[in-house]
């Protein structure tokens, strides 16, 4: 008799984990053997039940996944992770990858697909789909923004202006408007609006963070 690919399940949203419950329990040939709503609960979790594949959200009470993803792989390298998430935008998935996920979907996926994944992932493969592939090659030719970029392009996003900027940030005010004009170059659009609504797009920040 074949042995059960064990799972264990992270996201934050009691109705999305029962709907995964669901869907995983559709094959008999797998079972989920957990299910967690915060990262920091992940790496005595996987220690204690060994599942095969870890299910992992993006955005999690706490740390994200991508945090716990990093910190589960460094006490238990073995471990393989499938993120399955809203948050799709090419920085999004980059640095999923960069933590060392074997795998992304769609939480929009089909059971199908997720479960294809989830089997692929078990027999030691990958599974990123070909829109998923595509983001991440375009991803690894951009520059990346620095911490502090990042910061600015928060506030930036608040609506602050430069001078609020440099005030919150204790900066000069030449300072800030350096940065700014190195966002501007980097995301390549031409003002703070397109700047804003690229870095949503791409998953370098999250309105609802």
């Amino acid at each position: 008799m074949l042995e059960m690919i064990r799972t264990l399940i992270v996201d934050d949203h009691i109705i999305v984990r029962i709907g995964t419950i669901e869907a995983i329990a559709s094959d008999p040939g797998m079972t989920v053997v957990g299910e967690l709503a915060a990262g920091e609960e992940v790496c005595s979790a996987y220690a204690s039940l060994q599942p095969d594949v870890v299910l992992m959200d993006y955005r999690l009470t706490g740390i994200d996944g991508a945090e716990a993803t990093k910190r589960l792989l460094e006490e238990h390298p073995e471990a393989r992770v499938l993120f399955l998430s809203v948050y799709d935008g090419e920085d999004d998935v980059g640095r999923a990858v960069e933590a060392g996920a074997r795998g992304y979907l769609s939480k929009g996926a089909e059971t199908s697909e997720l479960l294809d994944a989830i089997q692929t992932i078990a027999s030691g493969g990958t599974y990123f789909p070909a829109e998923l592939t595509a983001k991440l090659e375009r991803q690894k030719l951009r520059r990346p923004l620095t911490a502090r970029e990042l910061e600015v392009l928060n506030l930036l996003i608040e609506g602050l202006s430069n001078k609020e900027i440099a005030s919150a940030l204790e900066l000069s005010l030449a300072t800030v408007k350096l940065h700014v004009s190195n966002l501007l170059v980097k995301l390549d659009v031409l003002d703070r609006t397109q700047a804003a609504v690229t870095a949503v797009r791409r998953g370098l920040v999250h309105l609802d963070d």
